[in-house]
């Protein structure tokens, strides 16, 4: 198949669940899956970097696994962890008198291991999406680990040997760069940087998740979404929140947006009581912009 029809194939499967991709997600897509290297995916909160391997996850009937990071995350809470009360209450239910030594074998088997989300996507039996979101609110000594468990995807478990991946999982690093992540982890991923879509994109991604709204109406919405972008605001409207807002511009039956509407609806935009103070400040601007936004 010609590289072209890859990517148009890719494409539309990822339509098929609501996600509109551009060639060059498409082609960032194609390549990790046939180089079986991590995607590393920076950009600003709510452009879409974690529904990226969501809609993959769903357009390929693959299961996802998803690891949160945070400050403080180890590999206790990211691997596995010993069921430690579950091996407490089988040693008191033990009556056989048998010595430490003995039961050792039973205590640590696979009945009390606890698989935590990288052990799990790397023992499933089938490919799965393993999505590792916010990796750069991971500490450094835990991007280390990272990167060891990335380059060969085995794990060794003292009690019960080494574990390796029958399936290479399709891995999605998620980063809104709030500190600097290491060349090696660099080195080791497929770099995609991605920004709030341009003006047509978002239009197609709202046609495509909320269907009854009209292609005026659309415009319009994306239009004032765009203008409160570009204010100083702590956090500007995401992609959901812009598909949120026409889904609630369409139930309360309106065709267009004027100042009544924005005041009413703002809070689904806006989640920051400052941001919303600013935003409120320029209700007649923005209602001006929609009215000014050619159908």
């Amino acid at each position: 198949m010609e590289e072209s029809d890859r990517l148009d194939e890719l494409k539309d499967r990822m339509r098929s669940v609501g996600y509109v991709c551009d060639d060059r997600i498409a082609m960032a897509l194609l390549l990790a899956g046939e180089l079986g290297k991590p995607i590393l995916a920076e950009g600003p909160a709510g452009v879409g970097k974690t529904e990226l391997s969501r809609a993959y996850s769903k357009a390929f009937g693959m299961p996802l696994v998803r690891l949160q990071c945070y400050e403080g995350l180890d590999e206790a809470k990211a691997l596995y962890e010993w069921n430690y009360k579950k091996q407490l209450l089988r040693i008191q239910a033990d009556s056989s008198g048998r010595s430490w030594n003995e039961m050792e074998d039973d205590l640590f088997g696979e009945d009390f291991l606890l698989p935590r989300p990288l052990l799990k996507a790397i023992r499933n039996t089938e490919k799965v999406v393993l999505l590792v979101d916010e990796v750069d609110k991971a500490d450094v000594e835990f991007e280390a680990f990272l990167l060891e468990i990335l380059s060969d995807f085995a794990v060794s478990i003292p009690e019960l040997g080494t574990i390796t991946a029958n399936n290479i999982p399709f891995v999605v690093l998620t980063s809104n760069r709030t500190r600097e992540l290491s060349e090696a982890l660099r080195r080791r991923c497929l770099y995609l940087y991605l920004d709030f879509p341009d003006a047509e994109r978002e239009m197609e991604i709202i046609s495509i998740l909320v269907p009854d709204v009209a292609l005026t109406l659309s415009r319009k919405l994306v239009a004032v979404v765009r203008q409160i972008r570009t204010m100083d605001l702590k956090k500007v409207p995401s992609i959901a929140e812009t598909v949120d807002w026409a889904r609630a511009v369409v139930v309360l039956g309106r065709d267009s947006i004027d100042e009544e509407l924005l005041i009413s609806t703002l809070s689904l935009l806006v989640k920051e009581q400052k941001d919303l103070e600013r935003v409120m400040a320029s209700t007649q601007s923005l209602a001006r912009q929609a009215s000014w936004t050619q159908p």
